[in-house]
């Protein structure tokens, strides 16, 4: 153990110290004994034009038209989860829904199709980053190697960067990188020097790079460190295999329209598929502890799906337009169960990598909501929510659907109660979190949501 905590603090690296650096502190605390080594970690899921309440509820739970006069807390144990979240199934034990929770501070984005920045600062999106959001806060309780990564898909598949989601302070945003390429070429491409740095591409094996650092660290493991390094090196080998594979069935992409780079596919489900991956990447490598992954969202940015069979946009959708015998419901649906999946694919890749006496999911948080309430044109006096995971143990997350009283009602809670709850799991002290919501003057209850502890 002495001789491999003393490589571990002295051993020189070169092209792969970027990226191998976090993994090596983290195994050398290990080593130590030091059972806070491994990160926590949160990734906000943030879905644009509406998560309909009836889309999260478990099948067989009734509630009333207007919501409920008392707190509902149930077990998902003997309950089926509704349809577009079936892709979440194999995690049901580590699922909590909540229902009830309003986010009328933050009315006021455009035109009531998105409430921008308010949605994760609850305060009004129309006055632009007024305050900092939930995700660049947890970002500062969870620090990483890059304290904050944005990634999402724009309307316009030529759009780098849009802002109007995140931001870490007063008139600061926060960037959502919009080109998977782009993004993976900014937090990977540094482990390359010189002119291989200015060559790097995702096409290119970034383990070409890092091999003979992989190497030499790896003949200085034992077996369960071993491990730990090969599961860190998957997740990058997972980017090179994407490529493989797609340059493989070229010439039958070709035949299908669509571009041998997955990365740089105009394609809405394959890029947002693709930053799924970057944001795995990022995770496990230890580049990060904080992410947000923006389907649109902010700005009125409603995705066409046209790698879904959908080939109208979301904002269509919300006013009732069907297509090819398809209701919008059940274009809704469809929708919503790609992004469940997404969500369960990096969840399973986070399950796969062994940290301590458990797994990288043991100690992240997903959080997915949309930045639009309700529905479409949102009132907000309901946020569905879905939370898969407990940071560590810091929530309390055994499969439960939580509905809290409807707005105006005693005992009604508030996203500002939410995103506080989460920042004291993350071990922010704060004793609230947004503004102060008028229409609950008399009823409003400040702090954390006991249920989530």
């Amino acid at each position: 153990m002495i001789g491999r905590r003393r490589f571990l603090q002295n051993v020189s690296l070169g092209a792969g110290a970027f990226v191998l650096d976090p993994l090596l502190r983290r195994l050398e605390a290990e080593t130590c004994g030091d059972a806070s080594a491994s990160p926590r970690r949160v990734v906000f899921v943030i879905e644009s034009n509406g998560l309909f309440p009836h889309h999260v509820r478990p099948k067989g739970i009734e509630i009333p038209k207007g919501g409920v006069e008392r707190l509902v807390n149930e077990s998902l144990a003997a309950r089926e989860l509704p349809d577009p979240l079936q892709a979440l199934a194999p995690f049901k034990d580590r699922l909590t829904i909540l229902e009830g929770l309003s986010g009328r501070i933050a009315e006021g984005g455009t035109g009531g199709h998105s409430t921008n920045y308010g949605g994760l600062g609850c305060y009004p999106g129309s006055k632009g980053p007024m305050a900092q959001t939930v995700d660049a806060a947890m970002a500062a309780a969870l620090p990483g190697v890059i304290p904050h990564i944005g990634l999402g898909i724009h309307s316009r598949a030529e759009v780098n960067v849009h802002y109007s989601v995140s931001a870490v302070g007063p008139g600061k945003p926060l960037p959502i990188q919009c080109k998977p390429e782009l993004a993976a070429q900014a937090l990977f491409g540094s482990v390359a020097g010189g002119d291989a740095r200015e060559a790097f591409d995702l096409r290119t094996n970034l383990l070409d790079f890092m091999a003979e650092d992989v190497g030499k660290v790896r003949k200085q493991l034992a077996s369960p460190e071993k491990e730990k390094l090969d599961s860190y090196v998957e997740a990058f080998e997972s980017l090179r295999d994407r490529q493989a594979k797609i340059l493989a069935i070229k010439d039958k992409l070709k035949e299908q329209a669509l571009p041998p780079d997955r990365f740089k596919s105009p394609v809405e489900t394959d890029r947002l598929e693709a930053q799924f991956d970057v944001a795995a990447a990022a995770l496990i490598s230890g580049l990060t502890n904080a992410v947000t992954i923006a389907s649109g969202g902010g700005g009125q940015h409603y995705i066409t799906f046209t790698g879904l069979g959908i080939p109208i946009d979301g904002h269509s959708i919300g006013h009732g337009k069907g297509i090819d015998g398809k209701t919008p419901e059940e274009l809704r649906v469809i929708i919503r169960q790609f992004h469940a999946k997404l969500i369960a694919r990096l969840a399973g890749k986070l399950q796969a990598v062994r940290e301590g006496d458990g797994t990288a999911l043991d100690r992240t948080l997903i959080v997915y909501l949309s930045d639009s309430g309700e529905s479409h044109h949102p009132n907000l006096k309901e946020w569905p929510v879905v939370l898969l995971g407990n940071l560590g143990g810091r929530l309390r997350s055994n499969g439960r659907y939580l509905h809290y009283p409807r707005y105006q009602a005693k005992g009604h809670r508030t996203m500002s109660n939410l995103y506080l709850s989460l920042l004291q799991a993350a071990g922010d002290v704060r004793e609230s979190f947004g503004l102060f919501d008028t229409g609950l003057r008399d009823i409003e209850e400040p702090g954390a949501l006991p249920e989530l502890f």
